[in-house]
């Protein structure tokens, strides 16, 4: 039994199951549901009846983790003399940061004889949960604390990370586009396809006239990146949709027909923190490559 676990908060985007099966913990951001209080708790069921409700025009605010929140979920997790990695979304997406990394000084010191480690991932969603996934594989397989710590340090910033959303009026709730922006591009058909550089924000990288021709952008930047790692045998891939399965199924496809030795590509629901700013018909991709690029 390892002498350490690996923990991370529900904006991984990983589905219930899997965290269950692998006995992962994780800390849930709350929301609000037409100002009525929920929970993200992970499920399948949970994220498909959300989308649903916001595409009739429920309308979902999300909140930031407390402190003393982070502290009970680290203090749990210690209380049995384990040490503790911790995987959260990127600091500079990630509002509850401070609150985690003011929590965890508070945890090292009643906790002196062991390790608590907040890693700023430089990760969002799926790719959080793609670090995540590779982490606990290491765990399972025997590695120790470091040597997982070191891989994921190496690594993280090869994560890649690619979106489309369909309505920009959700960006222009979260204040990531201007009021005067998100109506012109409505009325233009405007779909942008964002990325995650190494800083860990969430850029624009290309404004696609229609969502076929952003779905195909995305698929095209992500078999660009594939062509350059040297071997893609075995290699996996988590694709993420808010309630737009058809085209995670067409990016799948494309990448197994592009690269038949390609290994597991996941399609799962994405969770409902990172939709509520961003809204039904987000996709996304994510992946191991040589660098992140933005084209």
């Amino acid at each position: 039994m390892s002498d350490f676990v690996i923990a991370t908060s529900s904006t991984c985007d990983l589905p219930r199951t899997w965290l269950d099966e692998h006995n992962v913990p994780f800390i849930s951001y709350s929301f609000t549901i037409n100002g009525e209080p929920a929970v993200d708790d992970c499920k399948e069921e949970s994220r498909a009846a959300i989308y649903a409700g916001m595409r009739k025009g429920d309308i979902l605010k999300t909140s930031q983790i407390n402190k003393p929140a982070y502290e009970a979920f680290f203090r749990d997790l210690m209380k049995d003399g384990k040490n503790l990695l911790f995987l959260d979304m990127s600091e500079k997406m990630s509002v509850s940061f401070s609150n985690c990394m003011a929590a965890a000084d508070n945890i090292r010191s009643e906790f002196p004889e062991q390790e608590l480690y907040v890693m700023d991932t430089r990760c969002i969603s799926g790719g959080l949960g793609f670090l995540v996934k590779h982490c606990v594989a290491l765990m399972e397989e025997g590695k120790s604390m470091d040597d997982v710590i070191a891989w994921a340090e190496e690594n993280k910033l090869k994560i890649a990370h690619r979106f489309t959303v369909d309505d920009l009026n959700y960006l222009k709730r979260g204040g990531r586009v201007s009021n005067a922006s998100a109506l012109v591009g409505t009325m233009l058909n405007i779909k942008p396809v964002l990325y995650v550089p190494d800083a860990g924000t969430l850029d624009v990288v290309k404004k696609c006239i229609g969502r076929k021709k952003a779905v195909h952008a995305i698929c095209d930047s992500v078999i660009n990146d594939l062509s350059m790692v040297k071997n893609t045998a075995g290699m996996d891939m988590i694709i993420l949709n808010a309630d737009c399965i058809q085209d995670a199924e067409f990016i799948r496809d494309e990448v197994r027909a592009a690269f038949p030795d390609f290994g597991e590509i996941s399609i799962s629901s994405l969770g409902v923190v990172i939709g509520a700013h961003c809204g039904p018909g987000l996709l996304t991709c994510f992946y191991l490559c040589n660098e992140r690029i933005a084209g």
